[in-house]
Formats: C-alpha cells, sequence, structure tokens
C-alpha cells in the first residue's frame, strides 16, 4: 500500500494524459473501485435535469418535453402534466428544472424549455417559467422570460437554472450557433441572465436603463453554457461553457462582465483547425480560471457538499458528454489545483451532476435509455 508521503508525491508529480491549461495536477485519488454505482431508474429518454423535492421524490426532466417523477426509487409511469408548449428541436426541449429557496413555503417550481416564436415555427429559443405540483399536474403556471432574438438554428440553448444567496435567479444562455450575437448586448443569447424571482429584473443589474442593452443581462461572451452553481463558500456563481474544437472554460461569473467569445478563445474552428478571433486573451476580456483542451463537452456540475465523501468535501464535479466520465476538480479558493476523471465509459454519457439530501453524488445519463445513478462509496 502506498504510504501517504508518496500519495502526496504523486499528487504533485502526476499530470493527467489529456492536455489542458493551470498547474492542476491528479488530486488523491477516490479510485472507481472503491465507488459503489447503484442505478435509482432508468428508461429515461435523454434526462436533462433533476430537483429533489422535500417528501424523498425526484423530479427529473427528459429533453423530448416530458417531465416525471422518481419516488421511493421507481420511475412512475404516468408524466406530470400541465406545462406550456415545448419544441423538441435539435439540442433543445425541456431542459432544467429547479426549486425555489424556500419551496417548502411557496412551492415553485422553476423550468426552463425550448419553445417556438408562435407554436408552429421553427424559430425557437429558450424560455423559462414556474408553477406549483399538485396531484401529478403543474399548476399557477407563470411565463417568465423569453429568449429575444429566436431562430431557426438547432443547436446552443443553455441552460441552468440557479438561485443565489438572494434568491436571484440566473439563467444560463448558449450562443443559439450565431456567435456574435454573444457580443450584441442588445440580444440575450450567449449571456448569463439575472432576474427576481418573480420575473422582475433587479434594479442593479449591471445594463439596467441603458439603451439598447437587454436589462436582464448580467454577463455576456458566453457560447454555450450548459453547466452553472452556486459556490457554497463565496457565495459567487460558477459556469462552464463548451467551446468549438477545444477551448471549454469554467468561469466565476462578474456583474457586467464580457467573457469573450467568439473575441477570444482557446478553441479553433471545426475541422480546419483555424483560429477563432484575434486569440486566447484581449483586454477588458475575462479569462477563464480552468480550460479543456481537447474539450470534454461539458454538462451539468456540482460543489460536493455532502458527508458520504470526506475527501472530496468543497470539490467541484462535472459531468462530460464527450468522454463519458465525471471530472473532479480539487480547488483552493478560486484557483483548480488539480484535476481527476473517475467512471470513464462506465455510465455513458454524463448529463447532469447533483447532491442529493442524503450526502451522495446523483448522476443523469443522456441516452435514449437514460439512466438516474447514485454515487456512494463502498463498505
Amino acid at each position: 500500500m502506498l504510504t501517504v508521503n508518496l500519495k502526496a508525491f504523486l499528487t504533485l508529480f502526476l499530470l493527467y494524459a489529456f492536455s489542458y491549461n493551470s498547474v492542476a495536477k491528479t488530486p488523491t485519488p477516490q479510485p472507481d473501485t472503491q465507488l459503489s454505482i447503484s442505478i435509482i431508474a432508468e428508461g429515461l429518454e435523454h434526462p436533462w435535469g433533476m430537483a429533489f423535492l422535500p417528501d424523498g421524490q425526484i423530479l427529473v426532466t427528459e429533453r423530448p418535453g416530458r417531465l416525471r417523477l422518481i419516488e421511493q426509487g421507481k420511475l412512475l409511469e404516468e408524466e406530470i402534466d400541465g406545462l406550456p408548449s415545448i419544441s423538441d428541436y435539435g439540442q433543445g426541449g425541456l431542459l432544467d428544472v429547479a426549486l425555489h429557496p424556500n419551496y417548502n413555503e411557496n412551492g415553485w417550481i422553476y423550468f426552463s424549455y425550448a419553445a417556438s416564436e408562435d407554436g408552429f415555427s421553427l424559430k425557437t429559443g429558450t424560455e423559462v417559467g414556474r408553477g406549483r405540483l399538485v396531484n401529478n399536474r403543474i399548476v399557477d403556471w407563470q411565463h417568465l422570460f423569453k429568449l429575444k432574438k429566436k431562430t431557426n438554428k438547432r443547436q446552443h440553448f443553455g441552460s441552468r437554472l440557479v438561485f443565489d444567496q438572494d434568491n436571484k435567479l440566473y439563467i444560463t444562455l448558449g450562443d443559439r450557433g450565431q456567435r456574435f450575437r454573444a457580443q450584441d448586448l442588445n440580444d440575450h443569447a450567449g449571456s448569463v441572465i439575472r432576474l427576481n424571482d418573480d420575473g422582475s429584473i433587479p434594479s442593479d443589474n449591471p445594463f439596467v436603463n441603458q439603451k439598447g442593452k437587454q436589462p436582464e443581462i448580467y454577463s455576456y461572451g458566453h457560447r454555450n453554457m450548459q453547466g452553472a452553481a452556486l459556490n457554497p463558500l463565496s457565495g459567487r456563481l460558477w459556469t462552464h461553457e463548451h467551446g468549438p474544437q477545444g477551448g471549454d472554460e469554467l468561469n466565476i461569473i462578474e456583474a457586467g462582465a464580457n467573457y469573450g467569445w467568439p473575441v477570444i478563445t482557446y478553441g479553433k474552428e471545426y475541422g480546419s483547425g483555424n483560429d477563432i478571433g484575434v486569440g486566447t486573451h484581449k483586454a477588458g476580456m475575462i479569462q477563464p480560471i480552468h480550460y479543456w483542451v481537447p474539450s470534454i463537452a461539458p454538462s451539468g456540475m456540482a460543489f460536493y457538499s455532502g458527508d458520504k465523501f470526506p475527501d472530496w468535501k468543497g470539490d467541484l464535479f462535472i459531468g462530460s458528454l464527450k468522454f463519458k466520465l465525471l471530472v473532479r476538480l480539487q480547488l483552493n479558493g478560486d484557483k483548480v489545483i488539480a484535476e481527476q476523471r473517475l467512471l470513464k465509459n462506465k455510465l455513458g454519457r454524463i448529463r447532469d451532476v447533483k447532491n442529493g439530501p442524503d450526502g451522495y453524488l446523483y448522476l443523469l445519463t443522456d441516452e435514449s435509455d437514460g439512466k438516474l445513478v447514485r454515487l456512494s462509496p463502498k463498505n
């Protein structure tokens, strides 16, 4: 068995085989052989997001537009109705789900989804609304947000929903496959949106009352953010986004900041490998705190805050669609100091990652026969 000193040495010495920025090393390992993988539910069609209800039930969204309920470890056959019209179009559909921080008092559940402009056309975009779950139906529906402008492009809808400690709602949006929209402050695409919990616009948003700028925008210059989580120590929003050919990014979101896409990026043009924009740096544009070359295609993200894996406390976990694995990032404050890759090819494409109320980690796999999986320590 390795001694403690040798483990520490390996932690500082070994770099992971894939190329990426920073000085991230391989962290103290939690080998796959020490993890127990429990399939809680299967038969889900491209599940996208999940939320844990106080009574132990789990809500799961399916991208084709269905909302499902898992009760006592069993996927109920009957889907939950009452949602608005949803466009199952390209990468769009029913996307994320989140509970209001005061769910026990108000019962609000928030959803992000793709919707067409008029219910019939192929011009679609991300929208957000909320409702309450009563007798297997969503009632009291309220529409809160609609992306401006919609398009017939099939990709880059975003979208994650996160509440901060002041009950402000953050919505991550993709550039909809039209990259320069991410630099247009009169366009929601490629931005982080910040709203009050009722959908109104906070008076301290950075572009409020500025002509030609959408007041919902909190940050911009993003490509396609499919992961977001609130850091429990700092209370700041962290997001990750897909790069093109390389250049997936991990960012800490700042009010009014420009994250550069497509002017700066660590990625390249698909196929040709040509440069995009002006390079990797430009004055006034924020650098990622971590990036991946080649891309891992990140989706879903959670800071581990449970007590079942003491060595993982405070670590950041990110699902990888491309490499079919779970990425663990060890942090020192706002810096990534180590990276470990777990469960490679054991589960498939990992779409979402969440802390469970029981202290375990839960994963969704993005497959036609998708699964809800619980990770726990063996023994």
